[in-house]
């Protein structure tokens, strides 16, 4: 059996175009919801995992429609594999009721290892450079253990520039409000240019 899933971020926006594809693939029943990319609680994905069964099939309209995080995405697709449940991505080269659709998600897998591990490295750099220069690198005021782990990953990933401060708050699954307050804590000025912040430290 094929069950489908969509998903919109805003009650603004139209669920037709994917309800459309999903039914044209053959799906038997689509659960949709309205509801953010970052949010934990997704119930009609819940009652989804919660019914599919071995040898059914989830049917989504792109990735980024079922995970909150290339994280959560490898988490639900690792639990759907244990189950033998398959997945299809209508708009990405996924299928992992194929040979070759399990090899390409094992390849998406390697890389989101890989670049926790950069990024790891790179803080655990950063927190050495900062040491040697005599910074003080305990845990800011207001901030807990998780939050100051956050907060410097964040620094990191914002001084690197390649990525938006919408895909950082994104993958520390906050706000890009709560970003950009662990950024100030941190003395990142918000705004200036990598070179910058490097010429004034």
């Amino acid at each position: 059996m094929k069950l489908g899933y969509a998903r919109v971020s805003t009650q603004d926006q139209n669920l037709a175009l994917q309800l459309d594809a999903l039914k044209a693939a053959g799906c038997s029943r689509i659960f949709q919801e309205k509801a953010s990319g970052s949010k934990t609680e997704r119930p009609e994905l819940k009652r989804l995992l919660e019914i599919i069964r071995e040898g059914d099939t989830l049917m989504i309209w792109k990735l980024d429609r079922l995970g909150r995080s290339l994280n959560h995405l490898i988490e639900i697709v690792t639990q759907l594999e244990e189950q033998h449940i398959g997945l299809v991505s209508l708009n990405d080269p996924i299928d992992t009721t194929t040979a070759q659709g399990r090899l390409v998600f094992r390849i998406f897998a390697s890389l989101a290892e890989f670049e926790r591990e950069v990024i790891r490295e790179r803080t655990l750099a950063g927190l050495a450079s900062a040491r040697r220069r005599g910074q003080l690198l305990g845990r800011r005021k207001g901030l807990s253990k998780a939050g100051e782990q956050k907060a410097r990953i964040g620094e990191s990933l914002y001084k690197e520039a390649k990525y938006s401060v919408e895909q950082i708050a994104r993958e520390l699954h906050i706000s890009k409000t709560t970003l950009y307050k662990y950024l100030r804590i941190r003395g990142v000025e918000i705004g200036i240019s990598v070179q910058n912040q490097t010429a004034t430290t």
